[in-house]
């Protein structure tokens, strides 16, 4: 049995209010964003988007929980795996890092805008801390460098993922690069983070 035309048309109306959030959040922040921006980028007035979401903080808490579900989704498994190898693990969340943030290239502006003004917030709606403490892969990373802090290790594979979408508008013109060729760019970092991070593990202090 189908969809009734008003579910079609609440179901329509609330993506489109999601959608011109996302825009209006990654390009103003939270604090500085107003429901009217919001309102006005998705066409409508604002009573009707009041009655969709009650306050902003609702309809961000939502954007936000539906990203975090859409990358732990994919990265969790992956973390907590018990039967892959340490490199293994590497390569495939770099991969699919990286193909989320190629589709979502304003995600990591709109979530280090929360974690700077929410950050209890942020770790109370993502299941991070579960993955720094119970995943396999932290476990494998002490025991292949038990000298080094697991933390030390993420940062800096999060950091070689991230940054260029951070600084894409800067990068891009720096480079004289169009839209295309910086996918390019990043689609060769899939295979050029993993071989930066194996040499980083395997790379013993001087003694």
């Amino acid at each position: 049995m189908g969809k009734s035309p008003a579910f079609e048309k609440e179901l329509s109306t609330e993506e489109k209010i999601k959608a011109a959030a996302r825009i209006v959040f990654a390009k103003k922040g939270f604090a500085a964003a107003r429901t009217r921006d919001i309102a006005d980028t998705a066409g409508i007035n604002l009573a009707l988007l009041n009655y969709y979401f009650r306050s902003k903080q609702k309809l961000f808490d939502g954007i936000m929980r539906e990203k975090l579900q859409e990358f732990f989704g994919k990265v969790a498994p992956i973390m907590i795996d018990t039967t892959t190898t340490l490199e293994t693990k590497i390569e495939t969340f770099v991969a699919h890092y990286t193909d989320m943030l190629i589709k979502n290239p304003e995600l990591p502006l709109f979530v280090m805008s929360e974690i700077r003004t929410h950050p209890q917030h942020f770790a109370q709606i993502s299941p991070i801390h579960q993955i720094l403490n119970e995943s396999s892969f932290v476990a494998q990373l002490k025991e292949k460098r038990p000298e080094v802090h697991p933390l030390h290790f993420l940062m800096s594979m999060l950091g070689l993922t991230v940054f260029p979408f951070i600084a894409m508008p800067m990068m891009k013109s720096i480079a004289s690069l169009d839209d295309e060729a910086y996918t390019r760019m990043m689609e060769e970092r899939k295979k050029l983070i993993p071989l930066w991070m194996h040499t980083i593990l395997d790379k013993k202090p001087n003694t």
